[in-house]
């Protein structure tokens, strides 16, 4: 049987490394070789004859799935690197820590549960709604919340061109002018809640993931991170 074969950036991601993206850019700046040739393009495939070397190291075998959940701030930007030079959430874990790629991701601005992971495909499969895994959060808009805003979005809407599914929100509580609520997505688009609010006329002036599937933020402190079983 002939061996099945794998994109060097999947195989690198797979392996923990680092994200497809972010493989891509690195055998474009040359640091990586598949049998002693420097790769000039990620058009490439490997298999299990094939050596390796990111940045002169061999390519690890792929380790066991671990995952950590992490109390993610606001003011912390989840990426490898940031091209403004803001801070970025590994710059801020655990240097005992393994080298770890985010599931999914929380803007700027947003806070609470970020799951981590050594395995890429993992961290991809999690991030598709077709897994099921619902998303909950902690929302406090600025304005008046109404009862047909609630039901319109309990049947999906489209925004700029774009449908989003249907979500779950409850009313919390009310301080003044302000709202709590939670809202339960099922797919996660970029910015979805904001975009949402927005539309309906609302401010979003905090937003804080609770869970992601069957994982809970629960009593995690901002910072602080937390190795979990892997679901």
């Amino acid at each position: 049987m002939t061996e099945k074969k794998e994109r060097i950036a999947k195989k690198m991601a797979d392996a923990g490394l680092c994200s497809r993206r972010e493989a891509e850019r690195w055998i474009l700046s040359g640091r990586v070789q598949v049998n002693g040739k420097v790769l000039e393009t990620p058009a490439c495939v490997v298999g299990s004859e094939d050596i390796v070397l990111v940045d002169g190291k061999s390519l690890a075998q792929k380790s066991q799935t671990r995952v950590w959940m992490y109390h993610k701030p606001a003011g912390l930007i989840v990426s490898a690197h940031d091209p403004q030079g803001r801070s970025t959430i590994f710059e801020h874990l655990p240097k005992s820590m393994p080298r770890v790629i985010s599931v999914g991701r929380l803007d700027l601005n947003s806070e609470g549960l970020l799951l981590l992971t050594n395995d890429g495909a993992w961290a991809r499969k999690m991030e598709l709604p077709a897994n099921g895994w619902e998303r909950t959060y902690r929302v406090r808009v600025h304005g008046v919340v109404s009862g047909e805003m609630l039901g319109r979005l309990s049947k999906g809407v489209k925004v700029d061109g774009i449908q989003y599914a249907p979500c779950q929100v409850e009313v919390e509580r009310k301080q003044g002018t302000n709202t709590w609520l939670k809202m339960t997505l099922h797919e996660g688009k970029n910015r979805e809640i904001r975009k949402l609010m927005n539309f309906f006329g609302l401010e979003v002036s905090r937003l804080i993931r609770i869970s992601y599937g069957p994982y809970q933020l629960g009593t995690l402190k901002p910072g602080a991170v937390q190795e979990a079983p892997c679901a």
